[in-house]
């Protein structure tokens, strides 16, 4: 008995934690990475024409704005600031925001899990940040959702006080959690370039 735990996962031989998707085949892994991606960049297009009609002085940043409102007389200032032929644009970005939150969860996750496997040669440590991002990118989406059912509540009358406060909070902390993993992925992927061409380097032979 070696005390190892069998739920533990292992990248290409190297444990990584309990990473999201880790135990499920690679070619399906990066299938589905490919698919979930495709379909954010399809669906934040779709998401930003249909919020076009949302800018206003009160909202100069459309959805975003209303998002981030933060208490019900802002709430309230914005939704007076559209027609209701924007506020039936809004509905519609809030109900197809539902799949957009899971398209780019799943495809953040995936790609923080295979920069991790990557990166964990170069750094264990920054391997483990990767797992954590991944998990963190589907908390995000649960955030996201709970943030759409409250701006839906103020969307359909509600004077709850509260619904702005709880759209705010969960949507900034969705937004750290997005951000860092679109910075992990980026910034790991050009560590991970980096250190290839160092190995290269290295193991070519050199000329006299």
């Amino acid at each position: 008995m070696t005390g190892r735990d069998p739920t533990a996962v292992e990248l290409g031989g190297v444990p990584l934690g309990r990473a999201p998707f880790a135990r499920w085949p690679e070619a399906l892994r990066r299938r589905l990475l490919w698919i979930s991606a495709g379909l954010s960049f399809v669906l934040m297009g779709v998401l930003t024409r249909i919020g076009v009609p949302l800018e206003s002085e009160a909202a100069p940043r459309g959805i975003v704005s209303f998002e981030l409102a933060g208490d019900a007389s802002t709430a309230q200032a914005i939704l007076d600031s559209w027609s209701d032929a924007a506020r039936l644009h809004a509905a519609l970005s809030l109900g197809l925001d539902y799949l957009f939150l899971v398209a780019y969860a799943v495809a953040l996750s995936l790609a923080c899990v295979e920069v991790a496997k990557r990166i964990a040669p170069t750094g264990l440590g920054l391997a483990r940040v990767g797992v954590l991002l991944a998990w963190g990118q589907l908390l995000a989406a649960g955030l996201d959702a709970i943030e759409n059912f409250a701006l839906i509540q103020l969307l359909l009358g509600s004077d709850g006080a509260s619904w702005p406060g709880l759209a705010w909070w969960c949507a900034a902390i969705k937004f750290g959690w997005v951000g860092a993993g679109l910075l992990y992925v980026i910034g790991g992927s050009i560590v991970v370039v980096v250190a290839r061409r160092g190995r290269g380097a290295e193991g070519s032979p050199r000329r006299r």
